[in-house]
């Protein structure tokens, strides 16, 4: 099992608390904070206040701080392999008419870590992680195919995981 940090921010900090649209902003420290919880979730707060040039304390008021404004969340991640998930897929949906409610019936299944509405040939994108071949054929075929404005899907199926990272918001 792997500790990660999941992390979003624009693409240019500002000085302010928060930026045009209202979510909050993060300076350059806290982005460093960031980093050293992404290389290593569990990396003790003095380490960190070492590495970017602040106590320990500091550290742990900025980490609350970024935790409690939903800028990122500290989760143990998984190989799914390990745990018994031998089959991941990307599924493209095309839908007829409001996405919402696909989107939605999609994040209440278990089996489905990754939800997004897209623009382009499908319009949504959902990940799929199943035991084996027969889970993955019953999640789409009875339970994807059969929501009413699901129009068709197409499947990806992961043959090899080359790369996955949790860096986002800090390269």
């Amino acid at each position: 099992m792997h500790s990660g940090v999941v992390a979003s921010r624009s693409a240019e900090p500002r000085d302010s608390r928060e930026s045009r649209n209202g979510s909050p902003q993060v300076d350059t420290v806290s982005l460093a904070i960031i980093e050293q919880l992404q290389q290593d979730g569990r990396r003790p707060y003095a380490a960190i206040g070492k590495a970017v040039g602040l106590s320990e304390a500091a550290v742990r008021q900025r980490v609350q701080k970024l935790l409690d404004q939903g800028v990122m969340q500290i989760v143990a991640v998984t190989d799914p392999l390990t745990v018994g998930f031998r089959r991941q897929a990307m599924v493209g949906i095309t839908v007829e008419g409001d996405l919402d409610p696909v989107a939605e019936a999609l994040t209440a299944m278990s089996e489905v870590e990754y939800v997004v509405m897209t623009a382009g040939s499908f319009d949504i994108l959902a990940e799929i992680v199943c035991e084996d071949d027969d889970h993955l054929l019953d999640v789409i075929n009875k339970r994807i195919r059969a929501l009413p404005a699901v129009r068709s899907t197409e499947s990806f199926v992961y043959l090899k995981l080359k790369k996955q990272t949790y860096m986002w918001g800090t390269r």
